[in-house]
């Protein structure tokens, strides 16, 4: 089975072509453009250089979110409506869970955290053993103050790794914080520069896992997992003293 995915939930975006668990191909880039100049060009140019049509991919996926709102509704709506037009289904997947995916392989666990701006970050928090990801009880993704991060890591396998592109900035601040105990940098450490990233192909694992599950839909019924309002939306209630 041939999955297509497409990742733009944050500053960098990319696509890949898995045909089972397999990596055909994957693009990635991190650069100062919107993904809607980046994204389609790049799934048009792995489908080539991969010899894959469209019509061949049995099975369309994306990260849901949490992330950026625009590049989430980019990549959505391309995954949308590459998956109608070939009357195929689709699966959308934690932006989190696909960040931690970076880490297969890793023992200890994973902190998927992005920057939610206003002092938030959205994070997931997962256990990384034998070669498995799994989630922690109380690690379900949400929009958390940044204050309230050590408080999950300490109840972590150690070490823990800080993945996405707000592990620097909890890094940071985490070893601000005065210690009463064991110090911070003892267990708590960075993910590797090149899967620090949202990858496509990492969530591709999480896609074709949640493929078996049953979860796959229908193009229309996709739907994004913001956690949170639009800023815009936040300041208009905030105006309106709601």
């Amino acid at each position: 089975m041939k999955c297509l995915v497409l990742e733009a939930s944050a500053s960098a975006a990319s696509c890949a072509l898995l045909e089972d668990e397999k990596v055909l191909g994957e693009f990635f880039v991190n650069i100062p453009q919107t993904h809607s100049q980046t994204l389609l060009p790049m799934v048009r140019g792995l489908l080539d250089t991969c010899g894959t049509s469209a019509g061949e991919v049995d099975l369309y996926a994306v990260t849901r979110g949490p992330g950026s709102f625009t590049g989430l509704r980019i990549a959505m709506a391309a995954v949308k409506g590459l998956a109608m037009a070939a009357e195929k289904p689709c699966v959308g997947v934690s932006t989190l869970e696909a960040l931690a995916r970076n880490l297969t392989g890793f023992s200890g666990s994973a902190a998927a955290v992005m920057d939610a701006r206003c002092g938030q970050v959205y994070a997931g928090f997962f256990a990384l053993t034998g070669g498995r990801v799994e989630r922690y009880e109380f690690g379900e993704d949400a929009a958390i103050p940044i204050g309230e991060l050590r408080s999950r890591l300490e109840k972590m396998e150690k070490p823990v790794f800080l993945v996405g592109d707000g592990a620097h900035l909890c890094y940071n601040k985490l070893l601000e914080e005065p210690s009463a105990g064991e110090p911070v940098e003892s267990w708590l450490r960075l993910a590797p520069p090149h899967l620090l990233y949202q990858r496509a192909a990492a969530a591709g694992a999480a896609a074709l896992l949640a493929w078996k599950r049953g979860e796959a839909v229908d193009a229309g019924a996709l739907e994004p997992a913001y956690l949170r309002l639009p800023q815009a939306e936040r300041e208009l209630r905030k105006r309106q003293g709601k």
